[in-house]
C-alpha cells in the first residue's frame, strides 16, 4: 500500500506540474481590459480525481478490486444524482451545481463515464479473476470484433447508408447538427482519400492538406475568374490536385518511413507559403471571397433570384427555407464520398490496389516480384490527392470563402489521425474515427479552450488501449484455396 499510495502521489504531482498554469489560470476579457482569473478548485479536483484514479488502477492491477468497485460506484451514483438534479445552464447558482466537483457541465459527464468504466471493470475482474496479459486480451477481442464487423458489413453498410440518406429529415437535424455532419463526411472523404496512400500503399503522407488546398483554390479561381460552375470545374480541381500528387510523388521515390514523412511535410507547408505569398494569383493571406454555390441543375437555392432565373424552390412550388441549401450540400458531399469509398473497394481488388498493399507490406519483396515501385507509388500519391482536391472544391463552394489560414498543418494531422485512429486500410474505421474526432469535439462546445486537450487525451487512451487502430483488422484481398491443383 506505501507503494501504491508513492505512485499515486507522483502522478498526481505530474498532473499539477503540467496543468496548474493551463487549467487553473484563465485570461478573461472584461470591460476595460483583461483579467486573470484563477481556477484553483478545478485544478483540486482534478488532482483528487487523479490521486484516487490511480489508486484505483493499481489496486485493480494487484487483483484487489473491492475497494475501487464499492467506492466508484458510490461516487458515479452521487454524481449522476449531482448532474440530473444540477441545471445545465449555470445561470442562476444551484446547491447540486455547487457541489459538482468541475465548474464545466461536460467535464463532470465525462468524469462520470470514466468513473462508471473504471468501477464495471472492477467488479469485471471480481467476477473473473485477474486479466493476464491484459493488453494481448484487448488486443485479441478487438480483433475479433473488427474481423465480425468486416464479416457483417454487408448488413451494416446498408443501415449506415440508409440512416445517413435519411438524417436531415429526422427530428434531431437542426441546421448545427446538419452543418456537423457536413464537416464529419467531408473529413470521411478526406480520410478515404489519405487511406490510399496510407493504408493501402504504406506511404507516411504528412501533407495531405496541400492537395485539399490545391483543389479549394483551383475551383475558387476559375468560379470567381472564369465564372465556371461547381460541377464543370469538380473534374479540373481533381485533376490539379492529381498533378501536385504526382509532382510531389517524384522527389520521394527513394525515400521511405520518417524521411517520406519530412518530405511530404515540407511539401504541405510550400504549398501554404506559395497560397500566402503569391497576391496576384491567389490574393495572399486576404483570401478568395464571393465563391459561388453549387446549383441543382441549373437551379440556384436564392430567395429572390436573377431576372429570367428561376430558383429551385420556384421551380418545385416550395416555400423558401435557408436550410433547404445546407441539406442539398450535405447530399452532394454524402454523394461524393460514396464515390470514393465505392472506387477505393473497386480499385484495392485490381493489379494496381493488390500492388499497393504489396508495397505496404514489403517494398524489396514487391520489386523482386515485379512490381514497378515508380509506377505504384505514383499512382497511390495521384489518385489519393485527387479526391483531396475534390473534397476541397467542395470546402471552398461551401465556405463562400478560402484563404490559407484553412489549410494549416494541424489539418493534416487530424486526417492522418483519422486514418491511424479508425485503423489503416479499414474504411468503416475511418467513419468511426472521424465521428469520434470530428462530430464529438463539435458537439462538445462547452469544453472550449481544453478541446484540443481533451483530444488529444482522447487520442493518447486510444492508442494505448488500440495501438493498430479501432477496426484495424484486414482481410486479404484475395484467398488462395484448393488442395493443391492450382484452382483459386
Amino acid at each position: 500500500m506505501r507503494a501504491a499510495l508513492k505512485e499515486s502521489g507522483l502522478a498526481s504531482l505530474v498532473m499539477l506540474a503540467l496543468m496548474a498554469l493551463m487549467v487553473g489560470v484563465r485570461i478573461a476579457d472584461v470591460p476595460g481590459g483583461l483579467e486573470i482569473q484563477w481556477r484553483y478548485a478545478d485544478v483540486i479536483a482534478a488532482l483528487v480525481s487523479v490521486f484516487f484514479g490511480r489508486l484505483g488502477l493499481i489496486l485493480m492491477r494487484e487483483g484487489r478490486p473491492m475497494s475501487m468497485a464499492v467506492v466508484g460506484g458510490v461516487v458515479s451514483v452521487v454524481l449522476l444524482v449531482l448532474l440530473v438534479i444540477a441545471p445545465i445552464s449555470d445561470a442562476e447558482p444551484h446547491w447540486a451545481r455547487a457541489a459538482l466537483p468541475f465548474s464545466g457541465y461536460v467535464v463532470n459527464v465525462l468524469l462520470l463515464i470514466v468513473l462508471a468504466a473504471l468501477s464495471l471493470r472492477a467488479v469485471a475482474i471480481m467476477r473473473r479473476g485477474p486479466i493476464s496479459a491484459p493488453s494481448q486480451a484487448s488486443e485479441s477481442v478487438m480483433d475479433r470484433i473488427s474481423a465480425s464487423v468486416q464479416e457483417y458489413s454487408r448488413y451494416i453498410v446498408p443501415f449506415l447508408l440508409a440512416a445517413a440518406i435519411l438524417f436531415p429529415f429526422t427530428p434531431l437535424a437542426d441546421r448545427q447538427m446538419v452543418d456537423i455532419a457536413i464537416l464529419v463526411v467531408t473529413y470521411v472523404m478526406l480520410g478515404w482519400g489519405l487511406n490510399i496512400v496510407v493504408g493501402l500503399a504504406g506511404l507516411l503522407d504528412l501533407g495531405y492538406v496541400a492537395f485539399y488546398a490545391v483543389g479549394a483554390y483551383a475551383y475558387a479561381l476559375l468560379a470567381t475568374e472564369m465564372g465556371l460552375g461547381f460541377w464543370l470545374c469538380l473534374p479540373f480541381a481533381g485533376m490539379m490536385a492529381a498533378l501536385a500528387g504526382v509532382i510531389l510523388g517524384f522527389p520521394v521515390l527513394r525515400l521511405r518511413g520518417d524521411y517520406l514523412a519530412i518530405v511530404t511535410l515540407g511539401f504541405g507547408e510550400m504549398i501554404r507559403i506559395i497560397l500566402l505569398n503569391w497576391y496576384e494569383v491567389t490574393n495572399g493571406p486576404d483570401g478568395i471571397s464571393g465563391i459561388p454555390r453549387p446549383t441543382f441543375f441549373g437551379l440556384p437555392f436564392v430567395r429572390s433570384p436573377a431576372e429570367g432565373v428561376e430558383s429551385f424552390h420556384s421551380f418545385f412550388g416550395m416555400t423558401y427555407a435557408p436550410i433547404d441549401r445546407i441539406i442539398f450540400l450535405y447530399y452532394v458531399i454524402l454523394v461524393m464520398a460514396l464515390i470514393t469509398n465505392q472506387f477505393t473497394l473497386r480499385i484495392r481488388k485490381l493489379p494496381v490496389g493488390r500492388a499497393w498493399e504489396a508495397l505496404r507490406e514489403d517494398e524489396t519483396a514487391s520489386q523482386s516480384l515485379g512490381i514497378n515501385p515508380r509506377n505504384t507509388k505514383l499512382t497511390a500519391f495521384g489518385i489519393g490527392a485527387m479526391f483531396g482536391g475534390f473534397a476541397g472544391s467542395f470546402f471552398a463552394t461551401r465556405q463562400g470563402f478560402i484563404s490559407p489560414e484553412s489549410f494549416t498543418f494541424i489539418e493534416s494531422a487530424v486526417i492522418l489521425a483519422i486514418v491511424v485512429l479508425g485503423g489503416m486500410g479499414s474504411q468503416i474505421g475511418v467513419v468511426l474515427a472521424a465521428i469520434l474526432l470530428i462530430g464529438l469535439p463539435e458537439i462538445f462546445r462547452e469544453l472550449q479552450e481544453f478541446r484540443m486537450l481533451a483530444f488529444g487525451a482522447a487520442m493518447v487512451l486510444i492508442m494505448i488501449w488500440r495501438p493498430r487502430g479501432l477496426l484495424a483488422f484486414r482481410a486479404p484481398t484475395i484467398r488462395l484455396f484448393g488442395n493443391g491443383t492450382g484452382k483459386r
